[in-house]
Formats: C-alpha cells, structure tokens, sequence
C-alpha cells in the first residue's frame, strides 16, 4: 500500500514523507543466555536458559510437603496440571544454609532435561545474562560438595565469582535417592 488513506501524508511503516530513515545496526550478543541467582549463602551461580523451563515466584503455601521424601526435597507445586518436584538447591549443593521458606514468595528456577522436570528454590534471582562459553575459567577453590556439578566459573564486572552449575548432573544426581 502505498499511501494511507487516512493518513496521506504517512507512509512505510509509519515515517512521515520527508524524514529520514535511518536503520540502526544492533550487535548481536555473543555467548549463550544464561540466569543468575544467589542461595541462602550469598553465593552466586547460573544456569543456562537452554534448560530452564520455566521461572516464577511460587508462594509458599502451594508448596505440598510429601511426608518420608528426601530432606532436600521442599515439597510439589502443580506447574499448569503437571506436578513437579521443589528442592532447595542449596541443601542439594551441601551448604548448611536452610532456605527461609517463611516467606510470602520463594523463587523457584524449574529445569528440564528430556522428560523430567524439577524446581530448584533459591534465595534471589537475577538478571539473564549473555556469557560467551569460551571465557569460562576453570572453578578455583571449589568445595568438593559442589564439584560435580560445576561447569565452571567466570568473574563479572563487579569482580564476583559466578559459578555456572550444569543442570542435567543435579537432574541425573544420585543425591535424590539418598
């Protein structure tokens, strides 16, 4: 269409006639997208967007505790008629550090690999960043209750350690049936 009939004097994608176009070049982001988050701890880590499902704040209430479950596990959450597994991830990880559940909405990171399902709670969520894989360094004073399940690490621009956790080991760990 070449002119609009209501308005004569617009025309291609709503630039009036006479101004300039102008198309402005947008980097692409390099690396992968990835979500930080802290646990109870303060410590940082991330996972990458590829395998989370699904990312929401879930009030604590519709957490159903499941008697005589794993210590690690915080309860089930029905996620749209599917019913899926809560851990607290720090627990999972080893730090002695209980997440508060006494609170009005805990954050809950759900992950997928294949056909299973599980939500991580953590303390704090963060933003979604873009990290190049490459630059990942090799993880420096890592306790040995978190090694098997660290990819590796990378210091962001305020000079903290983010450590990227590698969800398919925490889905296929043996620490469930424990």
């Amino acid at each position: 269409m070449a002119e609009n009939q209501y308005y004569p004097e617009v025309v291609n994608n709503n630039v009036p006639l006479g101004a300039e176009q102008t198309v402005e070049q947008v980097e692409a982001p390099e690396g992968e997208l990835h979500l930080r988050f802290a646990l109870p701890s303060g410590d940082e880590f991330a996972l990458s967007a590829v395998g989370i499902r699904e990312v929401m704040q879930q009030e604590s209430e519709r957490i159903t505790s499941v008697p005589n479950a794993s210590p690690l596990l915080l309860g089930t959450i029905n996620l749209r008629g599917e019913i899926i597994w809560v851990a607290d991830l720090g627990q999972f990880l080893g730090y002695p550090n209980i997440l508060n559940t006494d609170r009005a909405e805990i954050p809950v990171i759900a992950v997928e690999e294949q056909e299973t399902i599980l939500g991580l709670a953590v303390d704090k969520l963060g933003a979604m960043e873009w990290i190049d894989v490459d630059t990942l360094q090799l993880p420096q004073n890592l306790p040995d209750h978190i090694a098997p399940y660290i990819q590796g690490e990378w210091i962001d621009d305020k000079n903290k350690r983010i450590r990227l956790l590698d969800q398919i080991a925490i889905l296929r760990s043996a620490r469930w049936v424990a």
